[in-house]
């Protein structure tokens, strides 16, 4: 799963954006100008709806923090919430926006709970991308020191120490845990304050089963780190689990939930999700290996350099075995978890992926994804102004150019490339609560 800004700030002041006073708290909740009771001002910045709630909360939070402790407040708690606010795309908040919407939802007080669904999302990919850099050893994220090398050079001096950066790890392990903590309340609250019986049991039964997945996932990313030569299969069940579960399709599921969607549309629209969410995680892969840093925001090869068993890695190995490739084979194998890989090694790393095909059938398989999860949002009863803002974010997630697609293709499933018999297993189990 997947930045901490080096200036700190006085314990006396709040961190940048989190500023609300609780009186303030509803009117900072929406655009200016905004008609309260109607849903529709939010369509036009979803991103900006959901980032006023967080600011809101998130200063409620920093203010108990320094309550408790002025340094825990500094290094942590104004940290998470710094890192919360200045970054991302709220993809995950807008996929319960947009799921609300096309499923129907309407009233202002389910569209209230969407939005603190978002913001509980978007601290939940705080612990994820916070945990994942203590993992991976990376100290870039977004282009900036990563939050627990940002906590070690705060206290490290001027010359290296390995008490301070294992301090930093620790720090960063506990930031994360804040951030998952904050996330859980404020789904308990916007159940208890903002939802009925049954639409909160099906909320508290979602988010339950994310966070587990998400842990089952990372867990399936580091343990096949250890593993000579992981399989394509065990690649891809990892990257369902670790990214696409949590991206968007438990966040569809969160939206369908607030809707009370019926369980048809539910499972398209957690179909649709999955299929978008695995493209999203291959193109990441893709990404790390030949995008461009400055646009990436970390630095190149970081997964090669970690040892990650990505799922164009386990294609790559698996060609190269299967076609007697030494070369490819023995190039794979002695960079994979190199620390101190080159740029040269990593060149060496990008031809071997290109020749053996790897890269091609990945973005073969992301095309196939695409057209899948367009096809079941087809198939899904929906309004249309919320499928196709829906269909245009499954897009954009998953790196597909924003093209308007054929009005009339075939069903889901018939007449779209070859088989992909792992693609379908992958997406029938557990697609909806």
């Amino acid at each position: 799963m997947r930045p901490s800004e080096a200036t700190d700030h006085p314990a006396g002041e709040p961190p940048p954006g989190v500023h609300h006073s609780p009186a303030r708290a509803r009117a900072a909740d929406r655009p200016p100008g905004a008609d309260p009771g109607d849903p529709r001002a939010i369509d036009a910045d979803v991103a900006g709806a959901v980032g006023r709630v967080l600011d809101r909360l998130l200063a409620e939070r920093v203010t108990t923090a320094r309550g408790l402790d002025p340094g825990f407040a500094r290094d942590l708690a104004e940290r998470v919430a710094r890192f919360t606010l200045d970054g991302g795309r709220r993809s995950r908040s807008r996929f319960v926006w947009w799921a609300l919407r096309a499923c129907g939802g309407a009233d202002a007080a389910r569209a209230d709970a969407a939005l603190h669904l978002g913001a509980a999302l978007e601290l939940i990919q705080t612990c994820a991308l916070v945990h994942d850099d203590v993992m991976d050893g990376s100290r870039l994220r977004r282009g900036r020191p990563s939050l627990h090398a940002d906590i070690a050079a705060q206290y490290g001096g001027a010359a290296p120490d390995p008490r301070t950066a294992r301090f930093g790890e620790s720090a960063g392990i506990l930031a994360g845990d804040l951030a998952l903590a904050w996330a859980d309340d404020m789904v308990t609250d916007t159940c208890v304050d903002r939802l009925d019986a049954d639409t909160s049991r099906r909320v508290r039964e979602i988010w339950r089963a994310m966070r587990t997945e998400m842990v089952a996932g990372q867990y399936l990313d580091v343990r096949g780190r250890l593993a000579p030569a992981p399989s394509p299969a065990h690649a891809m069940r990892a990257a369902c689990l670790k990214s696409a579960l949590y991206s968007v399709e438990r966040p569809l599921a969160l939206g369908a939930a607030l809707a009370r969607a019926d369980a048809a549309t539910t499972r398209e629209l957690c179909a649709a999700g999955r299929c978008a969410g695995i493209a999203f995680q291959l193109r990441d892969d893709l990404q790390d290996v030949f995008g461009d840093p400055r646009r990436t925001g970390k630095p190149g090869g970081g997964d090669i350099r970690a040892g990650k068993p990505t799922y164009l890695v386990a294609v790559a190995e698996a060609r190269a075995e299967g076609a007697g490739d030494r070369t490819a084979a023995t190039v794979l194998r002695r960079s994979l978890g190199r620390a101190d890989l080159s740029e040269r090694d990593q060149a060496e790393v990008r031809d071997v992926l290109v020749g053996t095909g790897a890269r091609a059938a990945v973005e073969a398989r992301i095309d196939t994804l695409v057209l899948r999860g367009t096809r079941h949002l087809d198939s899904a009863s929906l309004a249309p102004e919320g499928r196709d803002a829906l269909l245009a974010l499954l897009r954009t997630v998953a790196g597909a150019p924003p093209v308007p697609r054929p009005a009339d293709g075939p069903p889901p499933g018939s007449g779209d490339g070859a088989p992909v018999p792992l693609l379908l297993s992958v997406v029938s189990e557990g697609a909806a609560q």
